[in-house]
């Protein structure tokens, strides 16, 4: 083997969960928040103008602590995703959000004082010395504005106090209940085991066997419907909390905290969501000729991205080595900067993708911003999808790369624009695999590779949208039972995929992670903005050609300086507040629907 197929994490802390020089650094990032709360309580803004010598202090600390959260926090929720079983890593992660209760509190200190500067001491700071680094003006801006609505204080650290054994811990929860799941499967030669949530999920959404696929989504949708209950409670508590907070804050809007955090305004959400919604059918109309190739009239939940097998194709399998060659040689036609970054990433083992028992579901990126690297979590299964994860991961990892050289809150970038160079990263792997197609069997089932990332977007996330709006709604008013729970998840599903499926997933909501992440709220339409924004960038490279590497690094550099709209009008001209923009990406994925259909004539 050319590359290891777990990672490396000894090179950042050696010697895991019980590191030495964790538990050092765990103690330096104490005297580091006490340090800068003290500096932030000291500081006069007045006094520190014009040149804000006292503010640069402040900001260098304040970089310190959050680099050192990140590094920590990132290293052990690698520990605890590869081993959910690791109890320790549960309970230093615990520490560490309790720490970041002191630091939370001293950064509200921050924001009030940036909100009560006089305007003419504010003036003078937006062009001082401390303020003209890459992104650091709007940020202080951004941080001026929302600290408006702060309550005193004492009342916001009261707050942040509970919050460490109120959302925090209703969130971390959800992660110990999942560790609870587990799948009972037959293998081919009888042998009875029980699959991990991440095992069974790729086995029953991928196996190219409808037998399996049906076994394991009934055993699935039991699973999650027994503790049902419990994730009710979990779901309920944790946006109760945070209905709770926004009311405290006089947030009326609860999409007024996601939009602002992704910095993009309610206009390009409704224009995204608008131009989606007039163009469902072609994708309905996929679904159903891919049902039909199954032998069914319309699609059921579990077969969606279940592989199309016609006449004597065989599905290409990549081993991980030729997934890494694949992927790195493919990075090369559009960026060779890119490509040279993910050749560092499998030599310096940066990747966890084996399939094993005991990891937590899905995958990830995580930033390691004091050793400037990257870490990715997955479980590899050698289909094209899982080349297509790998190379979204990448994209992250490049994302974050190259922008390690600026200020910390200058690469704070929001989840929306997060997801553009992954998705890129995904459609240049998506691509190259259809132009190697031989026959036509082959090119139906790469087309349905690809389009089942745009039924995701347009659909699936879709869906997740409607389902968390409506469930805010609903929670401002009373706690959901998880019956009625499951009812808004079976109408949401309904109403996205204009009730054209088979078979639903009634207990959607409790599988899904992302609708208990504590500190990103509604994390699913980014990654609908992140898709058809890529594709924009992606025609826009196609046309560019070699000095597109340079223009894409260039926006990557900006997405946590300005707004998104912002963003858009200075490296694309576009508005994304108006419906072109979403139609003309929209339009490219209904020709491959388009093909899909007419070339999968002959075979219904």
């Amino acid at each position: 083997m050319k590359y290891t197929i777990t990672w490396d994490l000894d090179s950042l802390f050696e010697g895991g969960i019980d590191s030495k020089e964790l538990q050092a650094r765990l103690i330096l990032l104490d005297e580091q928040i006490k340090d800068y709360s003290r500096l932030v309580s000291k500081w006069d803004t007045t006094r520190d103008a014009p040149a804000f010598l006292f503010l640069d202090s402040i900001l260098a600390l304040q970089e310190l602590v959050q680099n050192g959260f990140g590094q920590t926090i990132s290293f052990v929720n690698a520990i605890q995703s590869a081993d959910v079983n690791n109890k320790k890593a549960g309970t230093v992660l615990a520490s560490l959000f309790s720490k970041s209760t002191d630091f939370e509190n001293a950064n509200v200190t921050f924001a009030k004082k940036l909100t009560e500067m006089p305007e003419d001491v504010w003036e003078q700071l937006k062009v001082s010395p401390a303020a003209q680094k890459q992104g650091v003006a709007f940020i202080l801006n951004e941080k001026r504005e929302q600290g408006k609505r702060l309550l005193s204080e004492n009342e916001e650290n009261i707050i942040n106090q509970l919050s460490t054994d109120g959302f925090n811990a209703w969130s971390t929860h959800y992660d110990t209940l999942v560790t609870q799941i587990q799948i009972p499967f037959t293998e081919e030669d009888g042998t009875e085991v029980l699959l991990s949530a991440g095992q069974a999920f790729n086995k029953m959404m991928g196996d190219a066997d409808s037998k399996v696929r049906v076994d394991l989504f009934e055993k699935w949708e039991q699973a999650w419907a027994e503790k049902a209950p419990l994730f009710a409670d979990t779901l309920n508590h944790l946006d109760g909390f945070r209905l709770t907070a926004n009311k405290l804050h006089g947030v009326t809007n609860h999409l007024q905290v996601p939009l602002e955090y992704n910095r993009m305004k309610e206009d390009t959400l409704n224009a995204m969501w608008g131009a989606i919604a007039n163009n469902k059918q072609p994708f309905v109309d996929f679904l159903t000729r891919k049902a039909q190739l199954f032998g069914k009239e319309k699609m059921d939940w579990q077969d969606q991205d279940a592989p199309i097998i016609l006449g004597d194709f065989k599905e290409k399998r990549y081993t991980f080595d030729e997934a890494a060659d694949f992927i790195v040689e493919n990075f090369r036609l559009f960026s060779p900067k890119m490509a040279d970054f993910a050749q560092m990433a499998f030599d310096k083992s940066w990747i966890e993708a084996e399939d094993r028992p005991g990891k937590r579901p899905g995958g990830y990126c995580t930033s390691l911003p004091e050793d400037k690297e990257s870490r990715i979590f997955m479980t590899y299964g050698e289909s094209i999808n899982e080349v297509s994860t790998l190379a979204h991961e990448l994209g992250h990892a490049y994302h974050s790369h190259v922008m390690w050289d600026l200020p910390a809150m200058s690469q704070d970038y929001a989840m929306n624009v997060a997801e553009t160079a992954s998705t890129f990263a995904e459609l240049i792997v998506a691509d190259a695999t259809l132009k190697q197609a031989a026959t036509d069997e082959e090119k139906i089932n790469l087309i349905d590779v690809k389009m089942q990332n745009a039924i995701a977007m347009f659909l699936n996330i879709h869906t997740r949208f409607i389902f968390e709006n409506n469930f805010h709604e609903a929670r401002k008013e009373n706690v959901l039972t998880d019956e009625e729970i499951t009812q808004l998840m079976l109408d949401a599903q309904k109403e996205s995929y204009c009730d054209s499926l088979g078979s639903y997933h009634p207990h959607f909501w409790a599988s899904k992670l992302h609708f208990f992440i504590d500190d990103v709220p509604f994390y699913n339409f980014p990654y609908t903005f992140g898709y058809l924004f890529s594709l924009g960038i992606y025609a826009h490279a196609q046309k560019q050609g070699a000095s597109f590497e340079d223009e894409y690094i260039a926006l990557l550099r900006d997405t946590a300086s300005m707004s998104t709209e912002d963003l858009a009008l200075k490296h694309l001209g576009i508005d994304l507040t108006k419906p072109d923009f979403w139609q003309d990406g929209i339009d490219i994925i209904k020709k491959d629907v388009e093909e899909f259909l007419d070339i999968t004539k002959k075979y219904i």
